[in-house]
């Protein structure tokens, strides 16, 4: 297939050039953010997630500038869950996941996905380990995937999508919001052919020539195809070329306003590297070129650099969608037309929220670990039962018979996981939280 065959190309060719592990750690990445200010972000975020449809209704705008100024880490995962309306799409089709899960699959697709497992962020603790947890959760990830879109099956630019939204959900979640990224955000992206890909690869070179006509004639002089350096970039989102704060920050804006969030991405890639005369000392040829874009300099990608020229330049979806419609009548001149009929393409969480509005109960929040307090009936009252456990001592003072620890079950534990179940495990707060330079996982 087309797609496997560029994927793996490309990929191969830039892996040693532009992979960053994903515990890696920038130098240069924005400064960190103080506690209290965290704090005070997390409460707003629950605020938000709590009445998610009227924030998306009446305050969409501030729901943006929030992720523009990015998702707290212990929040991230569940944002991002309702932002791609993949908490909706679960609600909605419960047990679907399990269901998908239990079946064999293709095995056409087991065996390339199989292949793939251990190339997906080696150097991370949750993807290191040959046959480990987070090797099984992506098989499982991307193997139900392929059942529930036989026609597409499997693309390996779809591995590491789903590898990054493992670090921040359970399986099913991880599954449901790669369904809306590859129907809602990035229809075609996936399918064989690269059609819409390709049609992207034109409208980001026709919008260079307003953002950098000297990048745009210097790619054109030495006629670099868009689809030889943008592939990667928008089928992984950019989870393989940037350092990791600034694929959180990038993705948190992209699950939030959709895919002109990748363009301006590519955009300000583009200017930063080829952008002056003096830059292009370095880039005579070709070659010398497709090493720039393979290797951008550090200074481009570092989180703060990168998300302020992001949020400045001015990309809107009128102008994507109106360059897409004539790059597609430019298509059906000289091609036909599309092999591949996607459906249309929603610019972001508001737009998907509008094309199919979700109820209150599919927007409710139902918490995956419920531990029962041995003081929460104090709250309420004692009963009969609980005024006997309290005993006189001699000392005329109460005393309290202290109850087992309550046992917590792991709720991410596969079915079939051999490892024994967590006893005793102590919840404790934690006073402190993940910076956005450091790296995430899943509560």
């Amino acid at each position: 297939m087309l797609c496997l065959l560029i994927c793996s190309s490309f990929s191969s060719c830039t892996r040693q050039l532009t992979y960053i592990p994903a515990d890696s750690r920038d130098s240069n990445s924005a400064k960190e953010i103080p506690t209290e200010v965290l704090r005070q972000r997390e409460a707003k975020w629950l605020e938000m997630l709590n009445s998610w449809d009227k924030w998306m209704a009446k305050k969409h705008k501030k729901v943006k500038e929030r992720c523009q100024k990015g998702i707290p880490p212990s929040l991230r995962g569940r944002a991002w869950l309702y932002l791609t309306g993949g908490k909706v799409r679960r609600e909605q089709n419960q047990r679907k996941f399990q269901e998908l899960d239990s079946q064999p699959g293709d095995p056409k697709w087991i065996d390339i996905i199989e292949r793939d497992l251990h190339r997906q962020f080696p150097f991370h603790e949750m993807f290191e380990a040959r046959g480990g947890h987070g090797q099984q959760d992506l098989f499982r990830v991307l193997k139900a995937y392929t059942l529930h879109r036989p026609e597409e099956g499997y693309c390996q630019a779809q591995a590491p999508i789903a590898a990054v939204l493992l670090m921040h959900m359970p399986a099913e979640d991880a599954f449901w919001v790669l369904v809306q990224i590859c129907e809602k955000y990035l229809p075609g992206y996936y399918s064989s052919g690269l059609e819409a890909i390709q049609l992207d690869g034109e409208i980001l070179y026709a919008l260079l020539r307003g953002v950098s006509p000297v990048a745009h004639r210097h790619l054109k002089k030495h006629k670099l195809e868009p689809i030889l350096y943008m592939t990667e970039w928008f089928m992984c989102a950019f989870s393989r070329t940037l350092p990791w704060s600034s694929v959180l920050r990038v993705w948190d804006m992209f699950l939030c306003e959709g895919v002109k969030i990748l363009f301006r991405v590519g955009l300000v890639l583009l200017k930063c590297t080829l952008g002056s005369q003096e830059k292009l000392k370095a880039s005579q040829g070709l070659y010398e070129t497709m090493e720039l874009l393979r290797a951008i300099q550090p200074q481009y990608i570092q989180e703060g650099f990168l998300v302020h020229e992001v949020i400045e330049l001015v990309v809107s979806e009128k102008e994507i969608e109106k360059e897409h419609h004539a790059q597609l009548r430019r298509w059906k001149e000289t091609h036909g037309d599309l092999r591949c009929k996607s459906p249309p393409r929603m610019h972001g969480a508001k737009a998907i929220m509008t094309a199919e509005p979700p109820s209150r109960q599919d927007l409710r929040q139902r918490p995956t670990i419920i531990v029962q307090s041995p003081l929460a009936s104090k709250t309420d009252g004692e009963t009969g039962k609980d005024a006997k456990k309290r005993e006189k001592t001699k000392g005329g003072k109460q005393k309290i018979t202290m109850l087992p620890p309550v046992e917590t079950v792991n709720p991410y534990l596969h079915p079939s996981d051999p490892s024994p179940p967590l006893k005793h495990m102590t919840v404790q707060g934690s006073k402190e939280s993940l910076s956005s330079a450091e790296h995430d996982t899943y509560l």
